[in-house]
């Protein structure tokens, strides 16, 4: 087996708890939204005002699908429509103040209980895995993210409003 197999299958075996702790931090908090849902909440939150088509190419699917969700997101008061602020013309998408609680409720609740596993960690490991993950991370594109800001460490990307 070759190293990159080895490491697919530790990041395979590691992201099934990441799903768990994820799944179970949800359900706490909010029993209708699903997975994918809050995926989307996130992007939201995280990266500011969307068009639909932006947020598809985020979440990989096609701008029917995140049309179905966002309609969704509406009804469920997670999210709501606005005008553009840049041209006024067109429609983005922005989390709800119940949307972005929720968002915040979940991460906290995750945070909490990725913090206790990571806390039973040999301690002399724990730096390497920062160093893994946010290599993992920003090959995958994904905005690094800080408690101590609560906010992504990137400036938050408007071009999508654009």
């Amino acid at each position: 087996m070759s190293e990159i197999d080895d490491l697919t299958d530790a990041v395979l075996t590691a992201s099934r708890l990441l799903v768990a702790v994820s799944a179970r931090s949800l359900a706490a908090v909010e029993e209708t939204l699903t997975l994918p849902q809050l995926r989307m909440l996130v992007l939201l939150d995280s990266r500011g005002p969307m068009k639909l088509t932006a947020l598809a190419d985020l979440l990989e699917v096609n701008p029917s699908t995140a049309k179905r969700m966002i309609d969704r997101l509406i009804a469920s008061g997670m999210v709501e429509r606005e005008p553009n602020p840049v041209t006024k013309r067109e429609v983005v998408v922005v989390p709800s103040v119940e949307g972005r609680r929720v968002v915040h409720d979940v991460t906290a609740r995750r945070r909490a209980e990725i913090s206790a596993i990571v806390a039973r960690m040999p301690e002399h490991t724990r730096q390497a895995l920062v160093e893994a993950l946010t290599a993992f991370a920003e090959a995958g594109g994904e905005l690094r993210w800080s408690a101590r800001d609560e906010a992504p460490e990137r400036a938050r990307h408007h071009a999508e409003v654009d």
